[in-house]
């Protein structure tokens, strides 16, 4: 039986008041795409709003200075029309998935601290399946559970974009609120690297990445993650 993946994104377009765009960061969406494509395995895009995927508009450049894996998918017709008609994902279950990613990009600081994709990250970790997500795609975990009810995080080794990369980029109190403190409230075991450099770790079935500079890393993980199943 084919092996199911689903990518969660971000439809939040707005960065706060600065009156800059946001939206999903399309490396961190095409790189984990492509590991978990090239293994065989079947990929359902979703975002909170459903309908077009909407990426930050500064990670849709030129195509010359495209990442591979952005380039790779944007001259791809079946998965660029998977991202123009991504499931809304209040009406996915998390359940029906042996893997769920959740790309970052600063648009989740707005909607993935949700009932609804806690809920989803909730029921594919009641089912086994690993959970996978890098930069500000870890906001997508501060509302999942561990089946006794604790937070998901709670204990373990996880990482996220961190509270002297946001100072870093002039983003404090832009953003909703601050991804490090939130997981360490929850009791998680924060670890990370100097900023904007890679760090990625892996705690049984969850894989977390630190920042952009980070997919890769995570991608690796993953690869080994999945491709042992």
């Amino acid at each position: 039986m084919t092996q199911r993946a689903l990518l969660v994104l971000t439809s939040h377009t707005e960065l706060g008041h600065t009156g800059r765009g946001t939206g999903f960061y399309y490396d961190e969406m095409a790189a984990p795409y492509w590991t978990i494509r090239d293994l065989g395995w079947h990929i359902t895009l979703a975002s909170i709003a459903g309908g077009p995927g909407l990426p930050d508009p500064k990670t849709v450049v030129e195509p010359d200075k495209r990442p591979p894996n952005v380039a790779r998918f944007m001259d791809d017709p079946d998965a660029m029309g998977q991202l123009e008609t991504t499931l809304r994902a209040s009406e996915v279950d998390g359940a029906d998935y042996d893997c769920v990613f959740l790309p970052g990009g600063h648009g989740a600081m707005w909607d993935f601290d949700h009932a609804t994709v806690g809920q989803i990250v909730t029921d594919a970790w009641a089912s086994g399946a690993i959970v996978g997500a890098v930069c500000h795609g870890p906001s997508g975990l501060l509302q999942a559970k561990e089946t006794d009810g604790s937070p998901l995080v709670q204990g373990k080794r996880v990482n996220s974009f961190t509270n002297r990369e946001t100072e870093q980029i002039e983003l404090m109190g832009v953003e909703p609120f601050l991804l490090e403190t939130r997981l360490r409230e929850l009791g998680a075991l924060f670890e990370c690297s100097e900023n904007f450099t890679s760090h990625a770790v892996k705690d049984g079935r969850l894989i977390t990445g630190q920042n952009p500079q980070s997919t890769a890393a995570v991608c690796r993980l993953l690869h080994e993650t999945l491709g042992s199943l």
